[in-house]
């Protein structure tokens, strides 16, 4: 157990509290009566700025730190900018760290991603399976970051005694999400096609590839009450996964959002276009152990995002 746990008024620091983590980080928090937030905008700090992030550290000393800030994006997004990916979350990662550390603070959190273990792993995946195989070549970039921000954590532990943890999670979807088609994930990217074909009278939605991978899906709400569950409860070393430990079909996810949006057409299968791996789900066994387990299931936290989407989204 961690002997500091955060009170109600400590200083805690959300880096990327707009996004879909930061944001259901915040509203976590707030409703757990946090009252000591801080929040910073990309106007007012750059974090891709050393000298910024280390002034804002050096006057704000926040106690505990959420780092959910970084540089995501689809496929697509991964393969065309691989650059932008490994600098930015590099950039970001190394400079709020680093700080955190010079600043004395007491924990912080780094969220990683599933997708930094390797393409083909024994499934369901366990922590131990980093680095014991190539990785996905479409976001390698995004992937190496990530890892790097796993072993500076774990460096700076070694070294200085910092207690700088960090957590995987597995495929997220909820409020505040991307829904645009270029670049989201494949949950909003669904949810956004069946609204626009339902709106637009349309008579079938085209698939990409067979609908047989497996994937799973974890509510944003889920992940951020396990985050701060974490942060009050875990000081280990090593990394711990966040997810469900249940699985869907793409095909079965397809028709369930179908339903929830009620588009009454046709799905069809563009099966020109690739699958991606066959299977990607996380072992939860020691996040079960640690004392968290989901809540939201996959029909309530689609009906959810769905109503966030209709009552939110500016097409």
């Amino acid at each position: 157990m961690s002997e500091h746990l955060m009170e109600k008024n400590s200083k805690i620091y959300i880096a990327g509290h707009k996004g879909l983590v930061g944001s259901a980080l915040v509203r976590n928090l707030q409703a757990k009566g946090f009252s000591n937030l801080i929040l910073k905008s990309r106007q007012e700090l750059d974090l891709l700025d050393a000298t910024e992030v280390a002034d804002f550290f050096a006057k704000e000393k926040p106690e505990y730190i959420f780092l959910a800030a970084a540089k995501v994006g689809g496929i697509h997004a991964n393969n065309e900018f691989p650059a932008d990916f490994i600098y930015q979350n590099l950039q970001i990662q190394n400079n709020i760290i680093h700080n955190a550390y010079l600043s004395g603070a007491k924990k912080l959190l780094f969220l990683g991603s599933s997708c930094i273990y390797p393409r083909n792993c024994a499934q369901p995946i366990k922590e131990e399976y980093l680095l014991t195989g190539e990785l996905e070549k479409t976001n390698e970039a995004y992937a190496i970051a990530k890892i790097a921000g796993i072993k500076m954590c774990q460096a700076y532990n070694k070294q200085y005694g910092t207690k700088f943890i960090s957590v995987m999670p597995t495929n997220l979807y909820g409020p505040n999400d991307n829904f645009d088609l270029e670049s989201s994930h494949v949950l909003p990217a669904l949810l956004r096609k069946f609204h626009d074909a339902k709106k637009n009278n349309q008579k079938e939605v085209i698939m990409w590839g067979t609908g047989s991978p497996m994937r799973e899906f974890l509510y944003v709400d889920d992940l951020a009450d396990a985050c701060v569950h974490l942060m009050k409860t875990y000081d280990g070393d090593e990394i711990v996964n966040i997810g469900t430990g249940e699985d869907i079909s793409i095909k079965d996810l397809t028709k369930l959002i179908k339903e929830i949006v009620g588009f009454e057409g046709e799905i069809i299968n563009d099966i020109t276009k690739p699958d991606g791996t066959p299977k990607k789900l996380l072992n939860v066994s020691k996040l079960h152990a640690l004392g968290w387990k989901h809540e939201v299931d996959l029909q309530k936290g689609i009906e959810i995002t769905h109503n966030w989407f209709l009552e939110n989204y500016k097409l």
